[in-house]
């Protein structure tokens, strides 16, 4: 024993590697039982959905008009009969595809008469929620099979840890859902590693994106072409799973919205037509071509960002197609003229891989840079979830306690106009009755010589505008909503049609051109 002693002390650094190895293999088998994984797969479930349950009711904000005008509104409409569609959906650019997962929920509701304005607000939300907490479970699953067990706990808290993911991933944005399902093809793609590679499943994910919004297939291209360079079998691949997944794709879009536009439509080179020919998304401004990596990524991903660089040297070779697909996609959507975040959202995903393996790789540092992380994420989540733009929300809330009025017969029904930027707030679907409303409209430009839109017209001169279309005192609104910037300018209209203002609500601290930082609602007497 005492020749042993010195050995197990003072042994061969072979030896102590040797035994290192043997423990870890055996932890890991432990780890890897059917008995621990279904115990690990219960938990990652249960806290993913209750994590974004209570993400989605902890967003109480408007984000851009898309989450409404693009969505809930088509639902509404489809279901009930009544609404304002937007001239996208008159041009037939939009799939219906999108709009008829929440127009299924409404009819249930109406079918058990609980169709009330709460549940039609909120359940298209908590369907999102729920979606995007079962992309959370795959993506945790995923790091699993290609990183060990510290690093991939890491990732998924990097993964959750992201304000901008808290921020869009319930809202009912089509980006939203492009994100999720791209989230969920990522799990099935053949990454170097990956264990649960399927083209089947990745494909017709992918193919489903594309369908919810055409501009998904530009993440998927340098992916695509990976997997192609690295298939066997290239011809296979591209005649048994490529071309009749992408045909049955376009099939059901086009019956979708065959039927509900009533007319031969397809929607994806309607898309391609007014966007590249017409230049439409200019019209609802450009930016210049560096934003996305002067501001919009470093927004995006927000305190991550040093985390992201320091994972790209750790990690560049083991997943340079997850780095190539982000900075192909920030180059491609840098060519186009108009850019907003959510553009980019669908790369947060694969950014956070990278995240992860520098968080799991920092050792001493790790505890400190993970709760600067939380701190200043959770910050900007909370104040942007609940404070930041609420006003959009919070009025029609209030304008909704008008339709007890415009149900019963009364001598003056409701009449309520928007002189705010078109599509500041959501629509019908956020009151759930036919009470007459209306807003300065804004198409774009599709040729017409000297076009001017409703809504420049109104605020190039708002008193000549107001007089011209309200000449008499029995065509003026009962109700009328502005932000304050414009009260002053539109004071003498409101004094001397007896307006008074009977609500103020708060929308931002940081007003900007024709938005200010409270609404207000004007009655008139």
């Amino acid at each position: 024993m005492e020749t042993i002693r010195p050995r197990l002390k003072f042994g061969s650094k072979v030896e102590e590697v040797k035994l290192r190895k043997r423990k870890s293999q055996l932890y890991s088998k432990k780890d890897e039982s059917p008995l621990n994984n279904g115990v690990l797969r219960a938990r990652v479930v249960v806290f993913s959905v209750v994590f974004r349950l209570i993400n989605c009711f902890l967003v109480q904000t408007s984000f851009v008009p898309d989450e409404y005008w693009q969505s809930l509104e088509v639902s509404h409409r489809m279901v009930f009969n009544y609404g304002y569609l937007t001239w996208e959906w008159k041009a037939g650019i939009r799939g219906f595809a999108y709009p008829l997962l929440f127009a299924f929920t409404y009819k249930i509701l109406q079918l058990i008469n609980c169709d009330s304005v709460s549940l039609l607000i909120w359940l298209p939300r908590i369907i999102q929620a729920l979606l995007a907490a079962f992309a959370d479970v795959k993506f945790f699953f995923l790091i699993r099979t290609l990183e060990s067990r510290d690093t991939a706990t890491w990732t998924f808290f990097c993964y959750l840890c992201s304000w901008f993911s808290w921020y869009c991933c319930t809202r009912t944005l089509t980006n939203s859902m492009e994100t999720t399902i791209t989230c969920l093809a990522l799990f099935y793609f053949p990454l170097p590693g990956s264990k649960t590679h399927s083209s089947i499943k990745y494909l017709a994910l992918v193919a489903l994106a594309v369908i919810v919004r055409p501009t998904a297939l530009i993440v998927w291209i340098p992916l695509l072409m990976y997997h192609f360079w690295q298939e066997d079998n290239k011809l296979r691949l591209i005649t048994h799973k490529v071309i009749p997944l992408g045909a049955v794709a376009v099939m059901i879009s086009t019956v979708i919205d065959c039927i509900f536009y009533e007319k031969w439509t397809i929607v994806q080179f309607n898309f391609l037509k007014f966007n590249i020919f017409y230049s439409v998304a200019d019209f609802y401004g450009s930016h210049p071509w560096h934003w996305y990596f002067t501001q919009g990524f470093a927004v995006v991903i927000g305190p991550h960002l040093p985390l992201f660089f320091h994972g790209c040297t750790l990690a560049f070779k083991r997943y340079k197609i997850l780095l190539a697909a982000v900075v192909w996609t920030l180059v491609v959507y840098s060519l186009l003229p108009h850019k907003e975040f959510r553009f980019i959202y669908p790369v947060l995903p694969l950014c956070m891989v990278f995240c992860g393996i520098s968080l799991a790789n920092l050792k001493a540092w790790r505890r400190a840079a993970a709760s600067i992380l939380l701190v200043s994420n959770l910050t900007a989540a909370l104040y942007t979830g609940l404070i930041h733009q609420r006003g959009a929300l919070d009025v029609m809330t209030h304008l909704q306690t008008l339709c007890d009025v415009s149900r019963v017969s009364s001598p003056l029904q409701p009449d309520v106009l928007f002189l705010m930027p078109c599509h500041s707030t959501p629509f019908y679907s956020h009151v759930h009755c036919p009470m007459k409303m209306r807003f300065l409209e804004c198409p774009p430009d599709l040729g017409e010589e000297g076009y001017v839109d409703e809504a420049d017209r109104f605020y190039d001169d708002p008193l000549h505008w107001l007089r011209t279309s309200f000449p008499y005192k029995s065509s003026l609104p009962t109700h009328v909503v502005l932000f304050d910037v414009l009260e002053k300018e539109i004071s003498v209209f409101l004094q001397a049609n007896n307006f008074v203002r009977t609500e103020e609500m708060f929308h931002t601290h940081f007003p900007e051109g024709k938005v200010g930082g409270s609404i207000f609602i004007y009655e008139r007497h």
